[in-house]
């Protein structure tokens, strides 16, 4: 689809003219998108399969707005699971081809298939029996013809007034490379574990922060016994400043827990005579170091409480306060 031509002088496109024209745009592209994903075939899952086969890292190449493209697939495969980096074809036929080795995969982009640029790249592919998925246009290209797998791009016309500009072909390299890296770290079986080791920093840090990460470990744990009296819970609960004290059987299994609002409510003038498992809140709620942060958070917003203990096999390991989800940006 071509659009039709507009008058390049601003202020000559009122308001619905412009909505319109993005519109077109957008229908356009997305047009070019589902004829993209109708024709995928055997060739994409043969690239996917050199690609989780990969022993080394995933090189991806492409000149000019390709190359924009290209260096967005390589960020997204290696955030992903798969070793990835952006080579310049012209920075390759000037010493960077050593950064590829017998190992890697080459994917390499271009619209025609015609890049001169990329000519160095492929030959050293071939030479060397790199693994080369080409990604373009030209169905009978010098890069076609000379890739171990091509990725075709539907014959969509670019969406600008002209017909130039790399605009819809460059959608759909972009999304293609999404493709390829949803496959791949499926075929992988990379975790949301494996993301937040990728993506430490970030909202998605956060996101995936473990409760591990944020509680306070066993040496800072308010602890006492079922029968200690009521005057030692006091006293584990002030030395330790977490507004509660978690009560262990003879086994140091967690059975219960005493907030300061139990104190309030079963305040008597023997309490501090009696034995916590008297005056503690049985089965108390509790959370695990492998859950989410955020999770743990929804718990504690949901009962409106502003602690939780950790556990594992019943055993206290940790207590988790809301202020330290907050401080760490889990909101």
């Amino acid at each position: 689809m071509t659009l039709p031509k507009r008058s390049p002088k601003p202020g000559q496109m009122d308001d619905a003219a412009l909505l319109a024209s993005a519109r077109s745009v957008l229908s356009a592209e997305s047009t070019a998108l589902k004829a993209l994903s109708d024709q995928l075939d055997a060739s994409f899952i043969k690239a996917v399969r050199l690609l989780v086969a990969c022993k080394g890292r995933c090189v991806v190449s492409g000149m000019g707005k390709s190359g924009h493209v290209a260096r967005k697939i390589a960020a997204t495969l290696a955030s992903t699971g798969t070793p990835a980096l952006f080579v310049h074809p012209g920075e390759a036929s000037h010493g960077d081809l050593g950064m590829v080795v017998p190992d890697d995969v080459v994917i390499a982009l271009s619209n025609s298939g015609e890049t001169a640029e990329l000519t160095d790249l492929v030959a050293y592919t071939r030479r060397f029996s790199i693994p080369l998925i080409a990604i373009t246009r030209g169905a009978q290209s010098a890069l076609a013809e000379a890739s171990d797998t091509t990725l075709l791009l539907p014959n969509a016309a670019e969406v600008c007034p002209m017909g130039l500009a790399p605009t819809t072909s460059t959608t759909m390299m972009i999304a293609l490379g999404d493709a390829l890296a949803v496959a791949v770290l499926e075929c992988k079986g990379f975790t949301s574990e494996d993301f937040r080791n990728f993506h430490p920093g970030g909202k998605i840090g956060k996101i995936l922060l473990r409760v591990s990460d944020v509680m306070h470990g066993s040496d800072e744990l308010p602890l006492a016994k079922e029968a200690d009296p009521m005057s030692h819970v006091l006293v584990v609960m002030t030395e330790k400043r977490f507004g509660c004290a978690g009560i262990i059987d003879s086994k140091g299994m967690l059975t219960g827990i005493i907030t300061d609002g139990d104190l309030r409510r079963k305040m008597q003038n023997d309490l501090l005579q009696k034995p916590a498992q008297t005056i503690m809140t049985r089965n108390p709620m509790v959370a695990t170091t492998n859950m989410l942060a955020a999770e743990a958070l929804m718990i504690l917003n949901d009962k409106k409480r502003t602690q939780l203990f950790v556990v594992e096999n019943g055993k206290p390991v940790g207590i988790l306060h809301i202020h330290d989800l907050l401080k760490a940006g889990i909101a």
